[in-house]
């Protein structure tokens, strides 16, 4: 087993690759007189492609676009500065994956209202939070959910857990995301010029290759939904680029160890019982129709939103562009405070925080000596 795991990082098979994909780009390039435009859209892509060196090798052959899969990244600024403000109240615990306690909110992180004494707690995984609920009954938990499909059904779990043990100090604040409105938004928009998705291989997961058929019978975009190693990351780039030579436009599958046809139906069985999609908005983008999920009406006592009355005003103006980085309209470079004003050490946007983020994997990975 683990020597057909290696061979996804071969440098051998990686090489010979690379230069597959060079030669069908260049026959694109030729009929085109441009380079094919692949939009990946997860952020674990995004940062796997430049961490292995595949973005920069391949930038006069492909423009690889980074799309607005990082969750951190694409939540909205208000959203952000309320789940701050949620860490005010008296007696609360504040939960939340690692990459939210450095987002900048207009007044303070999450990490400063920390060091000013508030409680707030990183966690591995929402159950994690229930259990710091059950542990502290005098305090009011409160895990910030933010993500895709993948982790949505991982916030089930932890309604699903807190339900059953009867614990009432715990509750979620929800601003998750879904892939298909987003997509559908990008395309109907065309901000952006995009000849095929590289289809997030984690997400894939819980939705299986069949629920982006839209993109192939509708908008006449292919898309493979791609692996994260180097071997697997190129197979998948060579076949959407042969996809564009030949004409055609399907879904393909080059991760079919782990994803599925019809996906993961558990998850999806978890996600229908306990959430319901909702308007959400989407950091410069706005608000997209029924694009995030929310906790359904019959389980309203654990959502954060009612139980807490969070107002904030309106988010201080920045020349921050990560709105448009995330829609793949511009690059990092051409922020005008990426690398000055904005790094890793003191970042102003969230797409220079998140360890997803296309701002973050350009400041480590590609910017030029």
């Amino acid at each position: 087993m683990q020597e057909i795991l290696n061979e996804f990082s071969s440098p051998q098979l990686s090489r010979k690759l690379l230069e597959k994909v060079k030669e069908s780009a260049e026959k694109f390039i030729e009929k085109h007189g441009r380079r094919p435009a692949i939009m990946e859209v997860c952020g674990s892509h995004t940062h796997a492609l430049a961490e292995t060196g595949i973005k920069k090798v391949l930038k006069d052959y492909v423009n690889l676009i980074s799309g607005p899969g990082c969750p951190v990244c694409v939540t909205e600024q208000k959203s952000i500065d309320a789940m701050i403000k949620l860490a005010d109240g008296p007696d609360r615990i504040i939960c939340t994956f690692g990459d939210m306690v450095r987002v900048p909110g207009t007044e303070q992180s999450l990490l400063e209202a920390k060091t000013a004494g508030k409680d707030i707690r990183i966690v591995y995984s929402p159950p994690d939070a229930v259990k710091i609920a059950e542990e502290n009954p005098d305090k009011e938990v409160i895990f910030l959910g933010i993500g895709f499909e993948t982790t949505i059904p991982i916030l089930a779990v932890a309604l699903q857990e807190a339900l059953q043990k009867n614990i009432k100090n715990f509750s979620m604040w929800m601003t998750t995301k879904l892939v298909e409105p987003i997509l559908r938004t990008l395309l109907d928009t065309n901000a952006t010029k995009i000849d095929g998705f590289l289809l997030p291989g984690h997400v894939s997961i819980v939705l299986g290759k069949n629920d982006y058929q839209y993109l192939a019978e509708e908008y006449k975009i292919p898309g493979v939904i791609a692996g994260f190693e180097p071997v697997e990351m190129l197979s998948s780039i060579y076949k959407l680029i042969n996809q564009f030579l030949d004409g055609r436009a399907e879904i393909e599958n080059d991760y079919p160890a782990v994803v599925s046809d019809e996906g993961n139906p558990v998850a999806k069985q978890l996600i229908a019982k306990y959430f319901e999609p909702v308007d959400e908005a989407w950091r410069g983008i706005g608000i997209i129709p029924k694009s995030g999920m929310d906790i359904r009406g019959e389980f309203a006592e654990f959502n954060a939103k009612n139980r807490f009355q969070i107002t904030v005003g309106e988010p201080r103006k920045t020349k921050c562009r990560c709105g448009e980085i995330i829609r793949g309209m511009v690059a990092p470079e051409d922020c005008p405070l990426f690398g000055k004003a904005c790094t890793p050490l003191k970042p102003i946007g969230p797409c220079m925080v998140s360890a997803e983020g296309t701002c973050a994997a350009h400041y480590q990975y590609m910017r030029e000596d």
